[in-house]
C-alpha cells in the first residue's frame, strides 16, 4: 500500500505538479502586491480618487450594496490579467517561437479504406491496416 503511494508521488508529472502549485502561488502574491501597490493607486490617480473605493456603497430601500470591494476586486482582476499577460505570456510566446520554431508538418491525405488520415509516403495505414499507394511527388524534371 505505502509502495503504490511512493510510486505515484515519484511520479514526473504529480512533483511537477506540485512545484508549478507552489510556484503559481508565490508568483500570484508579486503580482497582487504589484497591483495593489502600483496600479490600483495610478488607476485611482487618473480618475480622481484615492484608489480604493471600498467605501463605496449604495443603499435602496434600507440594504446597502457595497459595489466599492467589487469594484476593487474588478480592477485588481483586470490589472492583474494585463500584467500577466504582458510580462508573462507575450515574451514566453515570442522566445518559444523564437528558439523552439515549429516543425513543418508532413502532407498528409485520407486513407482510401478509412479516411484517417496517413502521410502522403505512407504505403499502410495505421488506423486500419489497408495496403496504399505512396504518392509520388514529381520533382519536375
Amino acid at each position: 500500500m505505502l509502495k503504490g503511494f511512493r510510486d505515484f508521488m515519484m511520479r514526473g508529472n504529480v512533483v511537477d505538479m506540485a512545484v508549478g502549485v507552489v510556484i503559481g502561488a508565490a508568483f500570484t502574491a508579486v503580482v497582487s502586491g504589484f497591483v495593489s501597490a502600483f496600479l490600483t493607486p495610478l488607476v485611482g490617480v487618473v480618475i480622481g480618487a484615492a484608489g480604493d473605493f471600498s467605501s463605496y456603497k449604495a443603499t435602496i430601500a434600507h440594504v446597502t450594496f457595497p459595489y466599492g470591494q467589487f469594484l476593487n476586486v474588478l480592477i485588481a482582476f483586470f490589472m492583474t490579467a494585463a500584467v500577466l499577460y504582458f510580462c508573462v505570456v507575450l515574451p514566453v510566446t515570442k522566445a518559444t517561437a523564437r528558439y523552439l520554431p515549429k516543425k513543418p508538418k508532413a502532407a498528409k491525405r485520407p486513407c482510401p479504406e478509412c479516411l484517417t488520415e496517413i502521410p502522403e509516403a505512407a504505403r499502410r495505414c495505421s488506423a486500419c491496416t489497408a495496403h496504399v499507394e505512396p504518392l509520388t511527388v514529381s520533382t519536375g524534371a
